[in-house]
Protein backbone atom coordinates (compact mmCIF):
# COMPACT_ATOMS: atom_id res chain seq x y z
CA UNK A 1 0.00 0.00 0.00
CA UNK A 2 1.50 3.53 -0.76
CA UNK A 3 1.34 5.54 2.01
CA UNK A 4 0.90 8.99 0.65
CA UNK A 5 2.21 12.20 2.09
CA UNK A 6 -1.59 13.24 2.12
CA UNK A 7 -2.93 9.94 3.74
CA UNK A 8 -0.51 9.74 6.57
CA UNK A 9 -1.12 13.59 7.40
CA UNK A 10 -5.22 12.61 7.40
CA UNK A 11 -4.40 9.56 9.72
CA UNK A 12 -1.79 11.77 11.75
CA UNK A 13 -4.71 14.50 11.84
CA UNK A 14 -7.53 12.31 13.00
CA UNK A 15 -5.11 10.75 15.75
CA UNK A 16 -4.82 14.25 17.23
CA UNK A 17 -8.19 15.62 17.29
CA UNK A 18 -10.27 12.14 17.48
CA UNK A 19 -13.10 13.61 16.03
CA UNK A 20 -13.55 13.05 12.34
CA UNK A 21 -16.03 16.61 12.03
CA UNK A 22 -13.01 18.27 13.73
CA UNK A 23 -10.53 16.19 11.92
CA UNK A 24 -12.02 16.91 8.56
CA UNK A 25 -12.20 20.66 8.86
CA UNK A 26 -8.65 21.30 10.09
CA UNK A 27 -7.79 18.96 6.36
CA UNK A 28 -10.12 21.61 4.41
CA UNK A 29 -12.32 18.66 3.37
CA UNK A 30 -15.52 16.94 3.88
CA UNK A 31 -16.12 14.50 6.72
CA UNK A 32 -17.17 11.12 4.25
CA UNK A 33 -13.73 11.42 2.39
CA UNK A 34 -11.75 10.83 5.41
CA UNK A 35 -13.94 8.28 6.69
CA UNK A 36 -13.07 6.51 3.33
CA UNK A 37 -9.43 7.39 3.23
CA UNK A 38 -8.94 5.61 6.73
CA UNK A 39 -11.13 3.00 5.79
CA UNK A 40 -9.08 2.14 2.69
CA UNK A 41 -5.97 2.67 4.71
CA UNK A 42 -7.01 0.05 7.96
CA UNK A 43 -7.84 -2.42 4.55
CA UNK A 44 -4.53 -2.19 3.37
CA UNK A 45 -2.65 -2.54 6.38
CA UNK A 46 -5.15 -5.52 7.53
CA UNK A 47 -5.82 -3.91 10.68
CA UNK A 48 -8.19 -1.73 12.66
CA UNK A 49 -6.74 1.68 13.77
CA UNK A 50 -9.89 3.16 14.94
CA UNK A 51 -12.00 2.29 17.94
CA UNK A 52 -15.43 3.56 17.25
CA UNK A 53 -18.04 4.22 19.60
CA UNK A 54 -20.95 6.15 19.82
CA UNK A 55 -19.68 9.85 20.76
CA UNK A 56 -16.23 8.25 21.56
CA UNK A 57 -13.14 7.47 19.35
CA UNK A 58 -9.92 6.38 20.32
CA UNK A 59 -6.64 4.92 18.56
CA UNK A 60 -5.91 0.90 18.81
CA UNK A 61 -2.76 -0.53 20.31
CA UNK A 62 -1.95 -0.98 15.95
CA UNK A 63 -3.77 2.44 15.52
CA UNK A 64 -0.65 3.93 18.50
CA UNK A 65 1.67 2.43 16.78
CA UNK A 66 1.15 3.18 13.14
CA UNK A 67 0.79 6.68 14.08
CA UNK A 68 4.11 6.93 15.96
CA UNK A 69 5.80 5.15 12.52
CA UNK A 70 3.42 7.70 10.31
CA UNK A 71 4.84 10.52 12.61
CA UNK A 72 8.68 9.25 11.30
CA UNK A 73 7.91 8.72 7.52
CA UNK A 74 6.37 12.75 7.32
CA UNK A 75 9.32 13.34 8.94
CA UNK A 76 11.66 11.10 7.04
CA UNK A 77 9.83 12.76 3.71
CA UNK A 78 10.60 16.15 5.10
CA UNK A 79 14.13 16.12 6.14
CA UNK A 80 14.76 14.16 2.00
CA UNK A 81 12.57 17.08 0.31
CA UNK A 82 14.85 19.91 2.63
CA UNK A 83 18.23 18.47 1.71
CA UNK A 84 17.33 17.60 -2.00
CA UNK A 85 16.80 21.68 -2.35
CA UNK A 86 19.70 22.27 0.40
CA UNK A 87 22.06 20.48 -1.77
CA UNK A 88 20.69 21.78 -5.54
CA UNK A 89 21.09 25.60 -3.48
CA UNK A 90 24.76 24.83 -2.77
CA UNK A 91 24.40 24.39 0.73
CA UNK A 92 25.23 20.75 1.13
CA UNK A 93 26.93 18.13 -0.57
CA UNK A 94 30.59 17.11 -1.40
CA UNK A 95 33.01 19.65 -3.90
CA UNK A 96 36.42 18.44 -4.66
CA UNK A 97 38.79 21.22 -4.38
CA UNK A 98 42.55 20.35 -6.14
CA UNK A 99 45.49 23.40 -5.33
CA UNK A 100 49.11 23.34 -5.97
CA UNK A 101 51.06 23.25 -3.14
CA UNK A 102 53.04 26.96 -3.03
CA UNK A 103 49.10 28.22 -2.35
CA UNK A 104 48.12 25.62 0.46
CA UNK A 105 49.78 28.26 3.15
CA UNK A 106 47.69 31.21 2.72
CA UNK A 107 44.89 30.83 0.18
CA UNK A 108 43.36 27.60 1.01
CA UNK A 109 43.66 28.03 4.94
CA UNK A 110 40.78 30.94 4.80
CA UNK A 111 38.59 29.06 2.80
CA UNK A 112 38.20 26.27 4.58
CA UNK A 113 37.70 28.07 7.72
CA UNK A 114 35.45 30.26 5.77
CA UNK A 115 33.33 27.04 4.14
CA UNK A 116 33.04 26.02 7.58
CA UNK A 117 31.55 29.36 9.12
CA UNK A 118 29.43 30.26 6.47
CA UNK A 119 28.83 26.42 4.92
CA UNK A 120 28.65 24.32 7.29
CA UNK A 121 26.78 21.47 4.85
CA UNK A 122 29.58 21.57 2.71
CA UNK A 123 32.25 18.42 2.81
CA UNK A 124 35.36 19.70 0.99
CA UNK A 125 37.72 17.17 -0.35
CA UNK A 126 40.96 18.37 -1.12
CA UNK A 127 43.52 17.01 -3.75
CA UNK A 128 47.61 18.86 -4.14
CA UNK A 129 49.04 18.36 -7.41
CA UNK A 130 50.54 20.18 -10.30
CA UNK A 131 48.83 22.97 -12.01
CA UNK A 132 48.78 21.14 -15.50
CA UNK A 133 47.27 18.02 -13.61
CA UNK A 134 44.63 19.98 -11.55
CA UNK A 135 43.59 21.33 -15.04
CA UNK A 136 43.34 17.88 -16.29
CA UNK A 137 41.23 16.83 -13.72
CA UNK A 138 38.79 19.08 -13.60
CA UNK A 139 38.49 18.48 -17.86
CA UNK A 140 37.67 15.16 -17.28
CA UNK A 141 35.96 15.75 -14.12
CA UNK A 142 37.78 14.58 -11.08
CA UNK A 143 37.73 17.82 -9.86
CA UNK A 144 35.34 20.49 -8.98
CA UNK A 145 37.65 23.40 -8.55
CA UNK A 146 41.27 24.15 -8.28
CA UNK A 147 43.77 26.65 -7.36
CA UNK A 148 46.65 27.59 -9.29
CA UNK A 149 48.89 30.07 -9.98
CA UNK A 150 49.48 31.41 -13.78
CA UNK A 151 45.37 30.37 -14.86
CA UNK A 152 47.38 30.85 -18.85
CA UNK A 153 46.71 26.91 -19.37
CA UNK A 154 42.69 26.65 -18.91
CA UNK A 155 40.88 26.86 -21.92
CA UNK A 156 37.47 28.12 -23.10
CA UNK A 157 36.33 24.73 -21.68
CA UNK A 158 37.18 25.96 -18.27
CA UNK A 159 36.61 29.26 -16.65
CA UNK A 160 38.89 31.48 -14.56
CA UNK A 161 38.53 33.89 -11.23
CA UNK A 162 41.20 35.80 -10.26
CA UNK A 163 41.03 36.11 -7.08
CA UNK A 164 44.02 37.39 -5.58
CA UNK A 165 47.45 39.12 -7.08
CA UNK A 166 50.89 39.12 -6.07
CA UNK A 167 54.42 40.80 -6.45
CA UNK A 168 57.55 39.09 -8.07
CA UNK A 169 60.10 39.34 -6.53
CA UNK A 170 64.18 38.35 -6.26
CA UNK A 171 65.12 35.09 -4.65
CA UNK A 172 68.66 35.33 -4.08
CA UNK A 173 71.53 33.19 -2.27
CA UNK A 174 71.74 33.97 1.39
CA UNK A 175 75.55 34.21 0.12
CA UNK A 176 74.46 36.73 -2.96
CA UNK A 177 75.78 40.29 -3.05
CA UNK A 178 72.48 41.98 -2.62
CA UNK A 179 70.94 39.34 -0.42
CA UNK A 180 70.58 41.81 2.60
CA UNK A 181 68.97 44.82 0.69
CA UNK A 182 65.62 46.47 1.34
CA UNK A 183 65.18 46.05 -2.61
CA UNK A 184 66.99 45.90 -5.84
CA UNK A 185 66.25 46.82 -9.53
CA UNK A 186 66.04 43.88 -11.56
CA UNK A 187 68.57 45.04 -13.71
CA UNK A 188 71.10 44.57 -10.76
CA UNK A 189 70.79 40.55 -11.67
CA UNK A 190 71.91 40.96 -15.50
CA UNK A 191 75.33 39.28 -14.54
CA UNK A 192 74.08 36.52 -12.36
CA UNK A 193 73.10 33.23 -13.65
CA UNK A 194 68.94 32.54 -13.08
CA UNK A 195 67.09 29.45 -13.11
CA UNK A 196 63.45 29.75 -14.53
CA UNK A 197 60.51 28.00 -15.36
CA UNK A 198 60.57 26.08 -18.64
CA UNK A 199 57.29 27.06 -19.21
CA UNK A 200 55.74 23.77 -19.68
CA UNK A 201 53.62 23.93 -16.43
CA UNK A 202 53.58 27.58 -15.79
CA UNK A 203 53.97 29.15 -18.90
CA UNK A 204 52.41 32.59 -18.23
CA UNK A 205 55.36 32.91 -15.34
CA UNK A 206 57.80 31.56 -17.55
CA UNK A 207 57.35 34.13 -20.14
CA UNK A 208 56.76 36.95 -17.40
CA UNK A 209 60.34 36.48 -16.34
CA UNK A 210 61.73 36.32 -19.46
CA UNK A 211 59.88 39.71 -20.34
CA UNK A 212 60.69 41.58 -17.22
CA UNK A 213 64.52 40.33 -17.71
CA UNK A 214 64.36 42.11 -21.51
CA UNK A 215 62.34 45.35 -20.32
CA UNK A 216 65.35 45.48 -17.62
CA UNK A 217 67.63 45.56 -20.45
CA UNK A 218 69.09 42.10 -20.63
CA UNK A 219 68.29 38.29 -21.47
CA UNK A 220 68.76 36.04 -18.36
CA UNK A 221 71.61 33.62 -18.29
CA UNK A 222 69.81 30.71 -17.77
CA UNK A 223 72.11 27.71 -15.85
CA UNK A 224 69.18 25.82 -15.28
CA UNK A 225 65.40 25.38 -15.67
CA UNK A 226 62.69 23.86 -13.15
CA UNK A 227 58.83 22.78 -13.92
CA UNK A 228 57.61 24.13 -10.61
CA UNK A 229 58.47 26.51 -8.04
CA UNK A 230 59.70 24.15 -5.62
CA UNK A 231 62.19 22.87 -8.12
CA UNK A 232 63.71 26.75 -8.35
CA UNK A 233 63.52 26.85 -4.62
CA UNK A 234 66.18 24.09 -4.44
CA UNK A 235 68.66 25.72 -7.18
CA UNK A 236 68.47 29.09 -5.21
CA UNK A 237 69.31 27.56 -2.04
CA UNK A 238 71.92 25.83 -3.37
CA UNK A 239 73.17 28.56 -4.12
CA UNK A 240 73.86 27.82 -7.80
CA UNK A 241 71.18 30.14 -8.57
CA UNK A 242 68.74 33.52 -8.70
CA UNK A 243 65.26 33.20 -9.51
CA UNK A 244 62.06 35.37 -9.66
CA UNK A 245 59.18 34.26 -7.47
CA UNK A 246 55.99 34.90 -6.33
CA UNK A 247 56.14 36.89 -2.76
CA UNK A 248 54.02 33.82 -1.21
CA UNK A 249 57.12 32.06 -1.37
CA UNK A 250 58.76 34.08 1.51
CA UNK A 251 56.51 32.35 3.98
CA UNK A 252 58.21 29.18 2.90
CA UNK A 253 61.42 28.21 5.27
CA UNK A 254 63.73 27.76 3.07
CA UNK A 255 67.05 28.28 4.45
CA UNK A 256 69.71 29.77 2.14
CA UNK A 257 67.40 31.89 0.11
CA UNK A 258 66.76 35.34 0.56
CA UNK A 259 63.76 37.20 -0.92
CA UNK A 260 64.50 41.17 -2.01
CA UNK A 261 61.61 43.66 -3.31
CA UNK A 262 62.08 44.25 -6.74
CA UNK A 263 61.52 48.30 -7.50
CA UNK A 264 59.04 49.20 -10.25
CA UNK A 265 55.57 48.92 -11.14
CA UNK A 266 56.27 46.86 -14.56
CA UNK A 267 53.33 44.58 -15.39
CA UNK A 268 55.38 41.28 -15.39
CA UNK A 269 56.83 41.69 -11.93
CA UNK A 270 53.23 40.84 -10.61
CA UNK A 271 51.41 37.28 -11.10
CA UNK A 272 47.87 35.94 -10.78
CA UNK A 273 46.25 33.57 -8.25
CA UNK A 274 43.04 32.21 -9.77
CA UNK A 275 40.35 29.68 -9.12
CA UNK A 276 39.28 27.09 -11.46
CA UNK A 277 36.06 25.75 -12.49
CA UNK A 278 34.18 23.49 -15.14
CA UNK A 279 31.45 26.03 -16.89
CA UNK A 280 28.81 22.97 -16.02
CA UNK A 281 29.77 23.64 -12.49
CA UNK A 282 26.74 23.69 -9.94
CA UNK A 283 25.71 25.34 -7.10
CA UNK A 284 28.03 24.50 -4.08
CA UNK A 285 30.90 25.62 -6.40
CA UNK A 286 29.57 28.49 -7.18
CA UNK A 287 28.83 29.17 -3.48
CA UNK A 288 32.36 28.87 -2.73
CA UNK A 289 33.97 30.95 -5.50
CA UNK A 290 31.52 33.83 -3.36
CA UNK A 291 33.70 32.96 -0.34
CA UNK A 292 36.85 33.35 -2.27
CA UNK A 293 35.58 36.73 -3.77
CA UNK A 294 34.48 37.97 -0.13
CA UNK A 295 37.30 36.59 1.91
CA UNK A 296 40.62 36.35 -0.25
CA UNK A 297 41.81 40.09 0.66
CA UNK A 298 41.11 39.94 4.15
CA UNK A 299 43.90 39.91 6.49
Amino acid sequence: MEFTKRLLEQFLTLAEEKHFGRAAERLSMSQPPLSQAIQRLERGLGATLLDRRPGDLRLTPAGAAFAVEARRLLDAQAAVVERVRRVAQGLEGDVRVGYVSILSHRHLPRLLRAAAEELPGLRVHLHQDSTATLVDMLRSGALDLAFIRDPSPVSDDLAAHDFASERIVAALPDAHRLAGSDSIALEDLRDDDFVLLNGTALPGLALQARLACREAGFTPRCRADADDLTGLLGYVAAGLCVSLMPEDLRDFPVPGIAFVPLRGSSPYLRTTVAAVRRTDADAAVHRLLDLITRHARRP
